[in-house]
């Protein structure tokens, strides 16, 4: 079945200026000869927030079950997904350890729900090293981080 589903092809990024700081992200998904870019900036994040908020936006812009390849250069959240430590965090109530708690629960718990709506591979790729698509969303990014009027992150607690 998985076969027969729609293929598309996502790269994502996430920027913030300061860390934590005005922060955006980026998302560029390919579907054939169809392109669709995405960003959004809030006014107080953190990068790790932003690069899940990136992943999540281009999960959600799929109006049908997808395979998607999703493509980033945050070895956070490719390695949080593909090593199933987000699954594992969610399953232990949202803690890392016994003691220490996950960062971004609010983020993870609607990632993995998406996930679980499409068939996703994650893939990391080196930022900054040429690869077209991974430097548009960084552009993206960057250019909705430096946004006026930015919104709050709802779910950030400093």
């Amino acid at each position: 079945m998985t076969n027969q589903l729609p293929r598309v092809t996502i790269y994502t990024d996430g920027a913030c200026l300061g860390n934590p700081g005005p922060g955006g992200y980026g998302v560029v998904l390919l579907s054939g000869p169809n392109r669709k870019e995405l960003s959004a900036g809030y006014r107080l994040t953190t990068n790790n927030r932003m690069e899940l908020m990136a992943a999540i936006a281009g999960l959600e812009a799929l109006t049908q079950p997808c395979r998607v390849a999703l493509i980033s250069d945050s070895q956070y959240l490719v390695n949080a997904m593909d090593k199933g430590w987000a699954a594992r965090w969610k399953a232990n109530r949202w803690m890392r350890t016994k003691t220490e708690k996950a960062i971004n629960p609010d983020l993870w718990q609607r990632l993995l729900a998406l996930c679980a709506r499409h068939d996703v591979t994650f893939a990391w790729v080196r930022g900054h090293n040429g690869t077209k698509e991974n430097e548009r969303c960084d552009q993206l990014a960057v250019a909705a981080a430096q946004g006026k009027g930015l919104p709050e992150d709802g779910g950030y607690r400093a």
